[in-house]
């Protein structure tokens, strides 16, 4: 749903990765002195949250920066082609069971990316 939108901001101004990830606020509810007692209670969980937030920061920066230089597209299958790696070496290496109707979906997925590469829209140049 956010493709269209990314695609016209790209396309009509100048933006980095960092500036469409920027935006919203933060609402104070009652849930903040809750959490900011749970936290005096349970110093440790600080750290914790600090790493989930710095790697969370970090990944979306890798799934911006492809939107930006690459487009909505591109993005999608690489993030499609990530998600199928992993149900792979999911299946192979842990060995999770997958049914045959989901081997189907799956198959029908990546033959939709595949197909798109192939006769999708043209390849568009970038300037970077």
């Amino acid at each position: 749903m956010t493709g269209v939108s990314q695609e016209h901001m790209r396309a009509h101004y100048q933006i980095g990765s960092n500036h469409m990830m920027l935006g919203a606020g933060i609402l104070f509810t009652e849930e903040l002195w809750e959490f900011l007692s749970f936290a005096e209670r349970s110093p440790a969980i600080i750290s914790n949250i600090l790493l989930f937030g710095l790697t969370s920061a970090l990944g979306q920066s890798f799934i911006f920066m492809p939107v930006v230089y690459f487009g909505p597209l591109t993005c999608s299958i690489i993030t499609t082609t990530h998600k199928f790696i992993t149900i792979l070496a999911s299946v192979t290496r842990f060995a999770n069971p997958v049914s045959s109707m989901q081997w189907v979906g799956t198959v029908l997925v990546f033959l939709g990316v595949d197909l798109d590469a192939k006769f999708g829209k043209g390849a568009k140049k970038t300037s970077h």
